[in-house]
This record gives C-alpha cells, structure tokens and sequence, in this order.
C-alpha cells in the first residue's frame, strides 16, 4: 500500500509539473502574440515589419513550445500502454513540425532583411540560431534514419541514444538562450521613443515573456531527466495492460508468473541473447532521458 501511495504521489507530482509547464508555454505564446498585435505591426508577409513578427511568434510557438512537448512526450504515464513506435512517431512528428515553424520563421527574418536591405547573419543571435536550426536538423534527420525506421541493428541504437538525448536537451536549451537573445536584441532595435531603458510597459512584457520562456525551459529539462519518470522498458510496458485487474504494487510480479510457465522456459532458451540485447537497449533507451 505504501508503495502504490508513493506511486500515485510521484504520478501526481509529474502532472502538477506537466500543467505547470504546459500552461507558461500557452501564455508565452500568447504573450508574443500580444507583443505583435498590440505593441507592434501585427503578422504579414509582404516585407514589412509585420513580416519579421512571425519570426518570434513561430520561434515561441514552434521551437521552444512544440519542441518542449515533443522532449517529454515519452514520459506521460497514460501513454505507457501506447505502443513503443506510436510513441515514437509522435515523438518525430511533434519535431518535424517544431522544425517546420522554425524554418518558416527563418524565411520570414530573411525576406525581411533583403527587403529592407539590412545586413543578414552578422549578430550572435544569428550564428547561434542558424546552428540550432542545422543542428536540429540533422538530429531529427538522424533520429528518423536510426530510431524509426526498422533497418538500424539494435548496437547501434545503444550507442546513439544517449548522444541523441544528450543533443536534443542541448539543443533544446541553446534555442531558449538564442530565443532570449533575440527578443533582448529586438528590444533594443525597437524601443526608441520612450527607450528600452526607460521601462516602458512593451519592455515589461516582453521581459516577462523572457522570464517564462526560462521557466517552461527548466520545467521540461526537470521532466525530461528524473529517472523515475522515465517510460518503463518494453517487458514492464506490457505488464502494465493488465493493470486494472491487479492490485497496484504486484503487477509485475503477477504478470510474470502467471503466463504459462512451460511455454516460458521454451521461449527463454531462444530468446535469452535477444532478451539481453534487447534489455540493454532498453536500458540505453530509458536511463537517457526519454
């Protein structure tokens, strides 16, 4: 009983910070969209002004939002009954639409540029941001050709998942730094007449805007790296089905021992060596993060 009550404790934690997360992703989102609308020239794509303004509401919206729900997708209890590769594809595809926005963002900021004919690619934010947006697209390139396709050989999906986790974290916190140094920067360009430095309530906002960009950011990278929260290895995914019918705490141990032993025994002989591998990958595959 003491173990369940810790089990739907832990569970409870993890959704107060999912809701937490999931609701100052909404509100910066919403918070550019204010910024644009109300403070600036609103969205358009004709080289003006209100062109570049997709540029942050897409960078919010897709890259840090989207790409921090895509991070901890693997960690949602419910989705322990789902099959490994659902989740994998939602995974991808929350990814490949973050990637996506991002690209569309980009075009937005150079379109505007040449129309206006100021300079491309001479700040930091520049620099960084297009190495993320390559970086993310070799790693979600990669993730496809080794994670979802069926043709990688389990070794080298060991050796990659950890460099896979490592990156996608990485990457993901590099853009909330580069997104940090884009609306400072932007700020600073903008506010003229009263100045940045003069407080004006559009400098409050977008400051705020930063500030819960920083905390969304340390809510996933929390999420994304406690152990325990981590999507049980394929055998406990099954054992989970029957979870209804046993009491909470002997899952594991009534599933196992209730298959038919005898056709158990015929299958451990064969399947011992791939059991192991497959552990191990599991194992590789769980202990990174998602």
């Amino acid at each position: 009983a003491a173990h369940g009550a810790r089990k739907m404790e832990d569970y409870g934690r993890f959704l107060a910070l999912l809701a937490s997360a999931l609701l100052v992703g909404f509100v910066s989102v919403i918070l550019s969209l204010v910024w644009v609308f109300h403070y600036r020239e609103g969205l358009s794509w004709d080289g003006s002004p209100g062109e570049f303004n997709w540029h942050p509401v897409l960078i919010i919206t897709g890259f840090v939002f989207i790409q921090g729900i895509a991070i901890i997708v693997y960690r949602l209890p419910w989705t322990w009954k789902c099959s490994k590769l659902l989740m994998k594809f939602i995974h991808a595809g929350l990814n490949t639409i973050a990637m996506i926005l991002a690209i569309v963002s980009m075009v937005a900021v150079f379109d505007f540029h040449n129309a206006k004919n100021i300079p491309n690619m001479y700040s930091l934010h520049s620099w960084i941001g297009l190495t993320a947006v390559i970086f993310y697209s070799l790693q979600l390139l990669l993730g496809f050709a080794v994670f979802l396709l069926p043709f990688a050989p389990v070794h080298l999906r060991v050796v990659l998942m950890p460099i896979h986790v490592y990156s996608g974290l990485t990457i993901f916190a590099t853009v909330i730094a580069t997104a940090l140094m884009g609306i400072t920067e932007k700020l600073i360009f903008s506010l003229k007449n009263p100045a940045y430095s003069a407080s004006p309530p559009e400098a409050t906002l977008v400051n705020c805007l930063g500030l819960l960009l920083v905390i969304f950011g340390s809510l996933i990278l929390w999420m994304a790296s406690r152990p325990h929260w981590k999507r049980p290895p394929a055998e406990n995914a099954k054992i989970l089905r029957p979870i209804a019918a046993t009491p909470e705490g002997t899952e594991v141990e009534s599933t196992m021992t209730n298959s038919s032993n005898a056709d158990k025994s015929d299958l451990r002989i064969n399947t011992e060596a791939a059991r192991k591998q497959n552990i191990k990958f599991d194992e590789a595959g769980q202990r990174s993060t998602m």
